[in-house]
């Protein structure tokens, strides 16, 4: 979920957007195993609307769904249609968290394609297999391998899309603007690891496309990584500022602090800014 509106600096060359973003969401196929429906939920926290993601290995007979999105049945099978043009069935469901726009769809799509539903929280899962660090899924061929990204919530995983070099980052990274850390199951620490652990798979491992719970696909995963990676010290420096100019709630600070961001998210932003100063007094930097 968004918290702060798409910014262009740090990105490379003067006018460039962090990580190379598409210029829009495209639905449809945008790796050789990868391909976007697109929710019928755009809002501020949600840009576009929920990507829910069909992953298939070219030739298999069956495909890996990424969050089903909402409860929304048109929606739903919509997936399900693009799945059987391709001459595929749905084998198996995956959540990267448990947020409504991402999981709410899940029971029901399971039921319309009788598929388990895997995740890393118990209480999202339909069937006997949950989620856990360093599990590969090969379901129809598809090498996948589950990378955890706690953060933005305590259950966010990211998903290594060996073969195309591509990741799916769920709400940990966004294909335009930042994301929030969700307070209190979010924590900041956290993510700034989670978000050091991505970084990594694009030097360890060549991942360079980022494939996005919201938003358009990134081409640049580092670059992204480290806009990310800059912006939270930014935003920690500027509320480290704000605590020593006497501003002190969480309301006060988001009223300062994202003066230029859309009030729309201004709720989302003080989760963040809650997060952050339990961060700052964890470690003792105030």
């Amino acid at each position: 979920m968004n918290d702060a509106p798409a910014l262009r600096a740090g990105a490379g060359s003067a006018g460039e957007e962090p990580g190379a973003p598409e210029p829009r969401v495209r639905e449809g196929a945008v790796t050789e195993r990868a391909a976007c429906v697109l929710a019928p939920n755009p809002s501020p926290m949600t840009l576009d609307g929920t990507n829910t993601w069909i992953l298939a290995e070219p030739g298999a007979t069956t495909a890996v769904v990424v969050d089903p999105g909402p409860e929304h049945e048109g929606h739903l099978r919509r997936v399900i249609d693009a799945v059987e043009r391709s001459g595929r069935r749905v084998a198996l469901t995956l959540l990267t968290h448990g947020h409504p726009d991402h999981a709410d769809g899940a029971a029901r799509f399971a039921e319309l394609t009788r598929s388990p539903v895997r995740a890393l929280d118990p209480r999202l899962r339909l069937g006997d297999e949950g989620l856990a660090a360093g599990d590969v899924i090969t379901t129809g061929g598809l090498d996948m391998r589950v990378v955890p990204t706690p953060g933005h919530t305590s259950d966010s995983l990211s998903f290594q899309l060996v073969a195309d070099a591509a990741v799916l980052t769920g709400d940990t990274v966004l294909g335009r603007g930042t994301t929030m850390v969700a307070h209190p199951d979010g924590r900041l620490g956290d993510y700034l690891d989670s978000l050091r652990r991505l970084r990594s798979l694009t030097v360890d491992d060549g991942v360079h496309t980022v494939l996005p719970g919201h938003g358009p696909v990134l081409r640049d995963a580092q670059s992204a990584l480290d806009y990310y990676l800059v912006h939270r010290a930014s935003r920690l420096a500027q509320i480290e500022t704000a605590l020593e100019n006497g501003y002190r709630t969480p309301a006060e600070i988001v009223a300062h602090v994202y003066a230029d961001v859309n009030r729309a998210v201004w709720p989302a932003a003080e989760l963040s800014v809650r997060a952050q100063l339990d961060y700052v007094q964890e470690r003792g930097l105030m």
